[in-house]
């Protein structure tokens, strides 16, 4: 989140500097105003520079609320994220349905305010892709990491050629839009073709094109995709499902980077960046003969692995945070919390659906329970019995203890450091809480 220009706006100059001196050591670039009608005098200038936007409700004189109404109006997808005093929670909710992007109650840790700053970065276009503020690429693991280095260091190659291997749900799509969206091919186009959704006896015509009368039902001329993705990228999704004939013809255009539409007469040519991806094992296709050997080794040449959900132990709590908020603001409610048994629940869960998966779970969760706190008893019935994997015990107690402590110091901060308010918030006794603090070594609060 470097070079990322914050505007503050807050009367209180002691939170202002506090907030300015944190974010400009976190590399960030903040600038500050203290009251609404200057705020919107300085976003009224384009030339100004603003990535997102802490505001807070209590503003004199024109108050949050009527600040974020006009803010909307001069930049309807700057990010905003509202600052409320304790116990005004009811009206957050009431920003968030009139267009903030999240908020966070005073008292607040910095940790927690880098999160949501990270999130609410997270949109269409910020990063990515049009879809990116799905998450998937957001973790803290190590795999993640890994995943996304290689993944900007190829994107900025010269590969034309690229493989992505991984199982439904993992997020081959996006890694695909954020391969093209980094790449210097970013300002033409991205085609995305699902193999195994058209009709085999079209899919010719539709990746390469057709002559009129070419075919019964080819009442015009059809523009294949490859001559759509000229100079971009065209995204084979499911190439394990493309037939065996209609594979030596992509191998034809692979090699030679020509192609002919059905009923053609002469060949055509395109430059295109070929992305592939499938949750099969290619391998074993080829032995099977389901698979041309000799397309696979085309295609196997740059590789990218996209891990399963349950090999990314770190991310999951981070992730069902990052599809609570946005999916808070996509039906205007306060985003779901989840209490300590659901959240071990979640990290337990092996997620064979992987990020797909979680974020069904998390949307379905928002309608039936908008801004409640999600305990383990209203997650669905395979969720509440998951067993951990018995390879990974020592991960998950360290990712558990991870997401305890995180939980705890969520309800403290909400609660503004009061122990009584925050065991409510976890639906634990005040005891049960602070034997809680003790065994994490966490000493803040009260003893109200």
């Amino acid at each position: 989140m470097s070079e990322t220009h914050v505007l503050i706006v807050d009367d209180e100059a002691a939170l202002v500097r506090s907030l300015s001196y944190a974010l400009s050591s976190e590399g960030m670039l903040p600038r500050a105003v203290y009251s609404g009608e200057a705020a919107l005098e300085l976003l009224a200038d384009s030339k100004v520079e603003v990535d997102i936007v802490l505001l807070d409700l209590g503003l004199p004189g024109i108050d949050g609320i009527a600040t974020l109404d006009g803010l909307r109006k001069l930049r309807p997808d700057l990010p905003v994220i509202m600052i409320s005093a304790h116990g005004d929670t009811r009206a957050a909710v009431q920003a968030v349905k009139g267009g903030a992007t999240d908020y966070l109650t005073k008292p607040f840790e910095l940790d927690d305010l880098l999160e949501t700053i990270g999130a609410a970065l997270e949109r269409p276009g910020a990063v990515a892709s049009s879809t990116a503020e799905q998450g998937a690429l957001l973790g803290q693991s190590l795999v993640m990491a890994n995943l996304n280095a290689a993944l900007q260091r190829i994107a900025r190659s010269s590969a034309t050629r690229i493989l992505l291997l991984g199982e439904s749900g993992t997020g081959k799509t996006l890694v695909a839009q954020a391969l093209h969206a980094n790449s210097s091919r970013a300002g033409q186009a991205f085609i995305e073709v699902n193999c195994a959704a058209l009709p085999e006896q079209l899919i010719e015509a539709e990746l390469f094109g057709s002559e009129k009368g070419s075919y019964t039902g080819a009442h015009q001329k059809r523009i294949g995709l490859v001559t759509q993705a000229h100079q971009g990228t065209l995204f084979l999704d499911e190439i394990g499902e493309l037939p065996l004939a209609l594979q030596a013809k992509l191998l034809h255009f692979l090699e030679n980077g020509s192609y002919r539409a059905v009923g053609a007469g002469q060949a055509s040519s395109a430059d295109v960046r070929v992305v592939a991806a499938t949750n099969r094992d290619l391998a074993e296709d080829v032995r099977q003969g389901r698979f041309r050997e000799d397309l696979f080794y085309r295609l196997n040449v740059i590789t990218l692995d996209i891990p399963a959900l349950r090999e990314r132990g770190d991310d999951i709590l981070l992730l069902a945070r990052h599809f609570a908020a946005h999916q808070g603001r996509e039906e205007k409610v306060a985003p779901i919390v989840f209490a300590a048994d659901s959240a071990a629940a979640l990290v337990r869960h092996r997620w064979p659906g992987n990020v797909r998966e979680l974020k069904n779970l998390i949307e379905r969760l928002t309608i039936l329970l908008p801004g409640q706190i999600i305990g383990s008893a209203q997650l669905p019935a395979h969720l509440q019995s998951a067993e951990p994997a018995p390879a990974s015990l020592a991960a998950l107690d360290h990712q558990l203890e991870r997401a305890e402590r995180e939980l705890v110091s969520d309800a403290l901060s909400r609660s503004a450091g009061h122990k009584g308010l925050a065991a409510d918030l976890l639906g634990i006794s005040r005891h049960a809480l602070k034997r809680r603090l003790q065994r994490l070594g966490i000493e803040r609060g009260d003893e109200r």
